[in-house]
Order: C-alpha cells, then sequence, then structure tokens
C-alpha cells in the first residue's frame, strides 16, 4: 500500500483534529457535551456526577468542586474546551478581562477546577467552573427557574494586598461599585438614612445567597425616576460581564416581578474602605434575587436570581 506524502499527511492530520476538537462558535453546551465525549473512564469518575448532587448546588469565595485541577488533569484539547466553555458564558468584550484576573487571583486558569453533573445530550446537564472567586456554571437551562443555572460567585483581588486602596486600582469588578454610589449620591437626606446601613450579611458559602423576605434598604420603586434610571444602568453594568443568553434570563426573571421597582438598595457603612463614604459593600435584593457586592477587603461578588 502506498504510503500518504508530506502534504497528504498533513491533510489527514487537520481533518482528524477538526473532527476531534469542537469547532469555534458553538454555544458552551455543545462544548460541554464534546467535552463529556473526551473523557476516558478515570476521568468521569473523578468529575462527573448524577443530576442533582449537592455539589451542584454549592457556590463560595474559594472552594475545587473536585480534587484535579483543569491544568494537569486534561489533555490539550479538553483544556481548550474548558477554556471556551467558560469564556463563552461571557460577554466576548469582557472576557479576557475576567481570563486575566483568573491569572492573578490563582496563577493560571489551570489552577480552577470542574465538575459536570447529568450526561449532556441525553438530558439533563450542568458544568460547574470552581476555584478562587469563582463560581460558574453551564446549564443549557437544565437547572428549571434559576438565572446562571444556579447561585454564582465572581470577584478578585487586584495587587498583592488582600486589602485593596480606596479606589480599588486594576479590579475589574470597581466599575460596577462605582455606579452603585453614583445612585447613593444622587439620594436626598431621607432616602440615605433608609439605603445606608451598618453591616452587611456574613459571608457563609450557600447561606449568603439566600432570598429573604426582609429587603433591606430603600426600595427603589420609592425613588424619583431619575433615580430609578441610574439604578438601570447599575443592573446593566452587573449584567456586564455575561454573555446575552443569561443577561436575558436573568432579566426575563427581574422583569416578572415588577422589574427594577421590585429591588430594594442597600449600602453599608461598616466596611468602607478608607472612610471616604465610597460604600464598598452593597447589594440589591427582591424576593428573588440578591446580587450582593462586597468590596472589602477587595471584591467579592454573591449572585443568586431564580423564579
Amino acid at each position: 500500500m502506498r504510503q500518504p506524502d508530506r502534504r497528504e499527511f498533513l491533510a489527514l492530520a487537520t481533518a482528524v483534529a477538526a473532527s476531534a476538537a469542537p469547532k469555534k462558535n458553538q454555544s458552551p453546551e455543545t462544548v460541554v457535551a464534546s467535552l463529556y465525549k473526551s473523557l476516558n473512564e478515570e476521568q468521569r469518575k473523578v468529575i462527573c456526577f448524577p443530576f442533582g448532587h449537592e455539589l451542584q448546588s454549592k457556590v463560595d469565595a474559594n472552594w475545587f468542586i473536585t480534587p484535579k485541577k483543569i491544568g494537569n488533569y486534561f489533555n490539550a484539547d479538553q483544556k481548550a474546551m474548558i477554556e471556551e466553555i467558560f469564556r463563552g458564558l461571557h460577554n466576548p468584550e469582557f472576557a479576557d478581562r475576567v481570563m486575566q484576573h483568573m491569572k492573578e487571583d490563582a496563577g493560571d486558569f489551570g489552577a480552577y477546577s470542574i465538575a459536570l453533573f447529568g450526561q449532556p445530550g441525553t438530558g439533563k446537564f450542568e458544568f460547574v467552573l470552581t476555584g478562587r472567586h469563582c463560581t460558574a456554571r453551564c446549564d443549557g437551562d437544565s437547572v428549571e427557574g434559576a438565572a446562571f443555572g444556579g447561585p454564582i460567585f465572581y470577584g478578585h483581588q487586584a495587587g498583592p494586598s488582600a486589602t485593596e486602596a480606596p479606589d480599588h486600582p486594576g479590579n475589574i469588578y470597581w466599575y460596577q461599585a462605582k455606579r452603585a454610589n453614583e445612585v447613593f449620591k444622587a439620594l436626598d437626606g431621607k432616602q440615605r438614612a433608609a439605603a445606608l446601613l451598618g453591616d452587611p450579611r456574613k459571608e457563609a458559602k450557600n447561606a449568603t445567597v439566600a432570598l429573604k423576605s426582609h429587603h433591606e434598604g430603600l426600595p427603589v420603586k420609592d425613588m424619583s425616576r431619575d433615580q430609578r434610571e441610574l439604578v438601570k444602568k447599575v443592573l446593566a453594568d452587573l449584567l456586564l460581564p455575561f454573555r446575552k443568553k443569561d443577561v436575558d434570563e436573568a432579566m426575563k426573571l427581574i422583569n416578572a416581578k415588577g422589574g427594577v421597582d421590585s429591588l430594594s438598595m442597600a449600602f453599608y457603612k461598616n466596611l468602607d474602605i478608607g472612610n471616604d463614604e465610597v460604600w464598598d459593600v452593597w447589594q440589591l435584593e427582591s424576593s428573588n434575587m440578591i446580587w450582593h457586592f462586597r468590596g472589602h477587603p477587595h471584591v467579592h461578588t454573591w449572585v443568586n436570581l431564580r423564579t
């Protein structure tokens, strides 16, 4: 049998690689299915769980859902797929900033871990990535009534000091707090008294994202039209890092409960870095949402939005 020449060999190798690797611009859910198919039996025993497993809904500031790290447990194609999934969960214009902060926070994207719940392509499934300052999910709407596939966490420590300077230089999420403080500056004295509280909720894993019947702070419906428009800008900034599909789902859930007027906004004075009255800790809250931004000592953000 004639051996293929170099040109034929390269063409064959290219074709094989193209068939094995996921195509660019596929949805993250499609890439999750490709990743699942690529796993060997040992890998499946380590990172695959039944849908509904207790680990699936856990959220925290710094944790590893499975003991194996991306960088030293998966082959090159699998690592590329995992990064493609994660990038695909974000606004393309924001994804590079997220990847950069993960390098600053953990040294490398490979320092994070993943798990798969259920089986993509045959029913309900969810991909979860965790590590320092990250709990992210991709579920293909398998988790009913929840934006982002369930509670998520994002954050960033910019620079070597755990306690950032009052203006949080280099923190990719501080722009969200700056926008929130524009709302506070627009409030009158009576409104500020209602919105500004002492201590925020404690950081305690899933308890941090618990939805409550009592909502702290100033109801947005009690704000003027101009003030409510500023709150809408805050909400847009909070959603900016994420892909359109998840943004649309989040807004659908918010609007189902009355839109921005259903929210309450609170600021917390007892964790004010630099005592500059630029509030580092604040939140938006409603009966079906908590978006808790904790900028002390650096940024931790806890999110839960569901029906």
